[in-house]
């Protein structure tokens, strides 16, 4: 009697025994933008182990976090609700400073418009105006 081969499980988790996968990282050379300033590096390689950390998180762990972090910023009232709408605007300008040589001139000003309404939203719900 032959044994019939087992077929690889992909994403199996660490709690049903196997190591967890992650994910392949996209196609290139560097994560650094070619020919970029002394900011632009740095920033990038701060970012790297970051990126790649959310690159590997489940797929829906970064929008539930974002979607839970907006609704608990415009639920709660004063300095919280404030503090926790401009983080959301500072992770949202951090993507965009770092996706920003490759985007349209149409997809930045979008990335421009939704981090100003989270920090006009901010403004607003601290109650300073």
């Amino acid at each position: 009697m032959s044994a019939k081969p087992r077929k690889s499980r992909p994403n199996r988790s660490a709690a049903s025994g196997g190591a967890p996968r992650s994910r392949p990282l996209p196609q290139g050379d560097s994560f650094y933008t070619p020919g970029a300033g002394r900011l632009r590096r740095e920033v990038e390689r701060r970012s790297a182990v970051p990126l790649v950390w959310l690159h590997n998180a489940p797929r829906l762990l970064l929008p539930a976090t974002m979607a839970i972090v907006l609704i608990a910023g415009l639920a709660l009232p004063g300095a919280a609700g404030a503090l926790l709408l401009a983080l959301l605007a500072a992770f949202f300008g951090w993507l965009a400073f770092l996706a920003w040589p490759r985007l349209k001139s149409g997809e930045r000003a979008m990335r421009v418009v939704v981090v100003a309404v989270l920090l006009v939203l901010a403004v607003l719900q601290s109650g300073v105006l």
